[in-house]
């Protein structure tokens, strides 16, 4: 494999139906604002084509709230003598989708065969501008092997694929010199979007247009092996952020148009290389893995934003309205490492998303009569709880199955309290905790104050009725996970009590006065060391997942699949087959053991990792990275690396679940690709980072000669570079903070400058 395949995904050949599916999500472009599926530009909303607006939501009556699909700007079809060409449809000598990440370009090449025998090649390229971010830009070019006629159709297409829509309605199109524009508006709120296209080419046109849809039909002739080229421009506005979204979406494209399109590649590049020179991992002596791992991180930053705290990473990304574009747990757990450790600006955003979104887990903890914060488990732009009381529909009798993710996941706010306390730790920027950070952690705190039992008998506090991160067990008493966190979130409240205490005893009397939160504080410091949390069975060394867990049919997965009537057939909820057998869904004790991974000592994990991975199903994007990282801190790199290729290709393969019962949920996965990261560089190169000092403890496969690292630690570039044999820092300009490093038993602090090596066997200390 060339160097420059570790930088590419391509996929040849003619695509299937259900190809096309995973295709769309695999070739995503985007920039944090936007995302665009990858299909290709004559695909319509048959093929799922798709064009999302980070943080635009819509209901349509009854139906589920989830984001606008926009009208397709990215619209373009060659017809040769009346008819269309098409990748699906028409005969196709050659076909070629290529995905670059270093420069987050999507490319096409088709050599279509026609009727009389006329060969016409079309050719693509196309990004979602990472300097001008409302933009996508599209140079399309089209050629033949003999002098031909052809129409090119280009313009807007307002007739999208929705899962609960349509969404837009009152749709007008509007043709003004150079440029094209569809304007509508959201039913729920009434909120205006418009979209323009520019076009440079300069052919005979004649323009089309109905309620939904605007197009120009270039009138070309072709010379033998003479390439023709359209160059467009689309740019999206919407009445979140403007007033006037068709002036402003027109003077986008136009000054884009004015600039061309190398000069907007040439900015992007320049942006995407600063993102890579920033966060690119480099994996030395596997080339699966390595591009594996950069598709990952390409995915995470294609859709990260950078111009708002007001919107968060949804579960499915920018990747179409699965899981109502929703943000879950997997934001803090899953996706935010990544960020901590790269670009701590983003992790501050994804965070500052959820104080904006307190009132409405205040709102939540009222509504289920309980006090603080309850956060939604499926959060919008709001933060009310999109998540309905009847998610998944049973395939045998057509009725939806009441599920209580919504009111008995309550681990959620304590996801969200980790995640700020991670924040602080690694970037050192407590700021977060007086903008915001430190009430939501009183009031997540408060919540569980208010939910909690107290055992008389036993003198200790219990959890009861909660659904752990395994959803196949709902409504358990005690969950290991569950139990945890909930006793974290009180100790990490003292702490920001004491820190602010110390520190701004002005704004800490404040908030505290505000939130009248004295006496709960008091209370929460005298229940920490009461809150039980189960603890390993004597014998086999196992921690049960939650109370009578261990008493379940012990049943293999193999065994429990085949009981299954029906493929889609949901193996949770109050009937499904998983609910009384101890398989479960995910990564449950076990991912809490890579959470707090100093609990327990390395027999106790091993006994669990062997225990649990036998009985899990892995029917969640979410489990495999936790079964990577833990099995890396017990020293079984194969093991490790086995799960870490599992979430990193997730994508990558046509083996991810499209349906869960009737429900449809394809799309990205981008915890799956935040997991990536995590079990590689705090798993298999063992990196953890408290109270400045950085520990590695690498794990890493036998067949990998070095893996370098880029990180960002309170504020400070460093790298590092891991082989079998020694562990080299390099110091990025000066050391503004003083850090401590740790392996294999060797703790110094780093050099102000410069290189520090320390071999893994103890023998001395470098430096250069």
């Amino acid at each position: 494999m060339e160097a420059s395949a570790t930088w590419k995904i391509v996929a040849s050949g003619c695509p299937d139906a259900q190809a096309v599916d995973h295709l769309g999500s695999r070739f995503l472009i985007g920039n944090g604002y936007l995302g665009y599926r990858g299909t290709l530009e004559e695909y319509t909303k048959e093929q799922k084509t798709a064009t999302i607006i980070a943080g635009l939501y819509d209901r349509v009556g009854k139906q589920w709230r989830e984001p606008v699909n926009w009208p397709n700007g990215g619209f373009v079809q060659v017809f040769y003598r009346g008819e269309p060409l098409h990748v699906l449809s028409s005969r196709v000598v050659e076909h070629r989708q290529e995905l670059n990440l270093r420069e987050a370009i999507h490319e096409r090449r088709t050599l279509f065969e026609t009727g009389d025998g006329t060969r016409i090649l079309v050719q693509a390229r196309r990004f979602a501008s990472l300097a001008r971010l409302p933009l996508i830009c599209l140079e399309y070019t089209v050629s033949a092997d003999q002098n031909c006629h052809v129409i090119l159709r280009s313009g807007i297409d307002g007739d999208v694929w929705d899962l609960n829509g349509p969404h837009l309605r009152e749709s007008i199109t509007l043709e003004e010199d150079d440029c094209l524009s569809l304007l509508a508006r959201t039913h729920e709120q009434d909120i205006p979007i418009a979209v323009s296209v520019c076009m440079n080419i300069s052919s005979p046109a004649s323009s089309q247009s109905s309620l939904n849809a605007i197009y120009r039909d270039f009138s070309v002739f072709l010379r033998a092996h003479e390439p023709f080229t359209l160059y467009k421009f689309i740019a999206h506005s919407s009445g979140l952020e403007n007033t006037d979204p068709w002036r402003q979406s027109q003077q986008i494209c136009r000054q884009a148009a004015r600039l061309g399109f190398e000069k907007l590649l040439e900015e992007h590049r320049h942006c995407w290389l600063e993102r890579w020179a920033r966060s690119d991992i480099q994996i030395e002596g596997d080339e699966t893995a390595q591009l594996a791992l950069r598709f990952s991180l390409y995915h995470l930053l294609s859709i990260a934003p950078t111009h708002t705290d007001h919107i968060s990473i949804p579960a499915r990304g920018l990747s179409g309205q699965t899981y109502k574009g929703a943000i879950f747990w997997d934001t803090e757990i899953f996706m935010l490492p990544f960020f901590l450790y790269t670009f701590p600006e983003i992790a501050r955003n994804l965070l500052r998303y959820r104080y904006h979104m307190l009132e409405g887990a205040r709102r939540k903890a009222v509504q289920y009569g309980y006090r603080g914060a309850f956060y939604a488990w499926e959060s919008q732009e709001n933060g009310d709880d999109a998540c309905t009381l009847f998610n998944i529909t049973d395939v045998f009798t057509n009725r939806p199955i009441r599920t209580y993710f919504r009111d008995k996941q309550i681990h959620i706010s304590a996801d969200i309290v980790y995640a700020i306390w991670q924040y602080v730790s690694v970037t050192g920027d407590d700021s977060l905790l007086l903008d915001g950070g430190a009430e939501v952690v009183f009031e997540c705190a408060r919540f569980y104050l208010s939910a909690i039992y107290y055992r008389v008998d036993k003198k200790r506090y219990e959890i009861l009725d909660v659904t752990g991160p395994d959803e196949y067990h709902e409504r358990v008493h005690n969950n290991f996970y569950t139990n945890r966190m909930i006793a974290h979130t009180f100790a990490v409240c003292k702490r920001v009590a004491d820190y602010l205490k110390i520190h701004y005893p002005e704004t800490f009397e404040t908030i505290l006065t505000r939130l009248d939160f004295a006496a709960d504080l008091t209370l929460i410091e005298k229940m920490i060391p009461e809150i039980y949390l189960p603890s390993p069975d004597p014998e086999r060394r196992v921690i049960p997942q939650f109370d009578g867990y261990l008493t379940l049919e012990d049943v293999s997965v193999t065994d429990l699949l085949a009981r299954k009537q029906h493929p889609h057939e949901y193996l949770g909820g109050g009937q499904g087959l998983a609910t009384t057998t101890q398989v479960i869904k995910q990564a449950d004790v076990v991912l809490a053991l890579c959470l707090f991974p100093d609990d327990f000592d390395e027999a106790i994990k091993a006994a669990n990792w062997d225990y649990y991975e036998l009985r899990t199903e892995h029917g969640s994007s979410l489990s495999a990275c936790a079964y990577a990282q833990l099995a890396a801190r017990i020293g079984r790199p194969e093991q490790a690396y086995y799960y870490f290729l599992q979430t990193a290709m997730i994508d990558l393969q046509e083996e991810s679940k499209q349906y869960v019962g009737t429900l449809y949920i394809g799309g990205t996965h981008p915890a799956a690709n935040g997991g990536a990261w995590w079990s590689l560089v705090q798993g298999l190169c063992g990196l953890s980072f408290a109270e400045g000092t950085l520990v590695l403890q690498p794990c890493l496969p036998a067949h990998w000669r070095c893996v370098s690292i880029p990180l960002t630690l309170h504020g400070q570039h460093l790298h590092l570079t891991i082989n079998h044999q020694e562990v080299r820092v390099q110091v990025d300009g000066l050391l503004s903070h003083p850090l401590t490093i740790s392996i294999a038993g060797t703790t110094c602090p780093l050099p102000p400058h410069g290189t520090l090596t320390i071999p893994l066997a103890a023998e001395g200390i470098h430096d250069t």
